[in-house]
């Protein structure tokens, strides 16, 4: 048995998974989105990431990244090791990708600041 707390919702319920072969029992769920959460973390955890990449600017060597949607959570190393290989040589805007299809999983890296703003540009 596995134990989960549940983050779809305010409540945070105490969840307690059992898998019977291709069934999956939840308990301990006071709504339905519970079930869905623990069924979807059970067979396919994804994640969202957030992380900084380098940058040639000395005036800002790094900047906020994140993932525009989640990834198998099995991949997020390998993940990792992608976005400390990015160096970034222009000013990026906000939601701007960096890198695209990451991992073949459809999600993209984008920048979460305006570059142009802090390099003091337009």
């Amino acid at each position: 048995m596995t134990e989960l707390i549940c983050i779809v919702c305010p409540n945070g319920c105490h969840l307690q998974v059992e898998k019977n072969g291709d069934d999956i029992v939840v308990k301990n769920n006071k709504c339905k989105r519970g079930i869905s959460f623990a069924i979807e973390e059970t067979l396919n955890p994804v994640r969202s990431v957030t992380s900084t990449v380098a940058t040639v600017f000395p005036a800002l060597p790094v900047v906020p990244v994140r993932t525009n949607g989640e990834i198998p959570k099995s991949k997020i190393m390998e993940l990792m090791k992608l976005i400390n290989s990015i160096k970034l040589d222009r000013p990026y805007k906000m939601g701007e990708v960096v890198y695209k299809n990451a991992l073949d999983t459809g999600v993209d890296i984008i920048v979460t600041t305006d570059m142009t703003k802090l390099l003091g540009g337009n």
